[in-house]
């Protein structure tokens, strides 16, 4: 991959951190209007996959293997009867397991613990131990690929910008109060994503970004309405003719959803799984920034100095200098 192609899937990371950040800040306002969290996950999915969908039938996407990742190896044989068809298949049983962990790791499952996490615990113990997943990250797949290894320079980079976390979302007062129900789940949500970005890259080599993520709000939305019997769904239409509701819908919908998820599994295709993870270090900072400029909430100057860290953290765990 050239540099500057390189600099290109870096900076859809960065750009998906910034958005997701933000995105606490719309489901702030989404509960302040009485829906719950669930039904913000259900109603931003739908509107996501909706949007996907002719998308993925324009492409072929619809239950088909990308024909480009396909090795050009035959020169006979049913590729030479029918090119246009080389390396097209349905996708297998395993294939839709691996798609259905995604829908769970990546969406379900993980968005119902961080936000029942919110709860139990303070939000800054929530933030902070969900920022671990960079670390779990690169722990699991340095042991199962020996591309993902972490050298003793990006190992420092990360512990800085995790430093730099923790200074920003504790504000420099360096008090965590325990909740060990919220703290767990926290945890569990920050291991669910370690798994989802592992499944993402297995399915990476194989699949493009755009046959990924539509299976992922697939399985997303039907791995979560069993959740729907213990808590019904009570969105009322009128509730969402508000402009605060549907604008904030829309926001998350097509643009944290379906637009980052897709930048997101691409990073991770071109990138590396740990690289790209290291970008959610980035995450509460933005969220910080954002409810400075949407909900006026005052930036602090321990805020400051842990972006100056996350940055330099950031900036070391790329650099490849001695």
């Amino acid at each position: 991959m050239t540099r500057s192609k390189e600099y290109i899937y870096h900076f859809a990371a960065l750009f998906t951190v910034t958005v997701w950040g933000a995105t606490f800040v719309s489901t702030k306002v989404l509960l302040a209007n009485g829906l719950s969290a669930a039904e913000i996950f259900v109603l931003r999915f739908a509107l996501a996959y909706l949007c996907l969908l002719p998308f993925a039938r324009r492409s072929g996407a619809d239950g088909e293997r990308d024909a480009s990742r396909v090795p050009k190896k035959q020169t006979t044989g049913q590729s030479a009867r029918q090119p246009e068809q080389a390396g097209r298949h349905r996708f297998s049983f395993r294939d839709e397991v691996l798609f259905a962990l995604a829908g769970i790791t990546g969406g379900s499952l993980y968005f119902l613990a961080e936000n029942m996490a919110l709860e139990y615990a303070p939000a800054s113990n929530v933030s902070l131990i969900v920022c671990t997943a960079p670390i779990w990250t690169a722990l699991l797949l340095g042991a199962v690929y020996r591309t993902e290894r972490m050298s003793a320079r990006r190992i420092s980079g990360s512990i800085l910008a995790f430093v730099g976390v923790a200074v920003v979302v504790l504000d420099g007062h360096f008090e965590l109060h325990l909740s060990p129900r919220g703290d767990l789940l926290a945890f569990g949500a920050a291991l669910l994503w370690m798994l989802y970005s592992l499944v993402i890259k297995r399915l990476g080599d194989r699949f493009t970004a755009l046959q990924i993520t539509r299976k992922i709000f697939g399985y997303g939305l039907a791995t979560i309405l069993p959740w729907f019997l213990v808590e019904p769904f009570r969105v009322a239409g009128t509730t969402l003719l508000h402009p605060a509701v549907w604008g904030n819908l829309l926001f998350l919908g097509l643009v944290a959803s379906m637009g980052c998820y897709l930048l997101w599994n691409a990073a991770i295709r071109h990138l590396g799984a740990v690289r790209t993870t290291n970008y959610i270090y980035l995450n509460p900072l933005s969220t910080i920034i954002a409810a400075a400029i949407f909900l006026g909430e005052r930036l602090t100057p321990a805020a400051a100095a842990g972006a100056v860290l996350i940055l330099y953290g950031m900036w070391r765990a790329e650099s490849k200098a001695d």
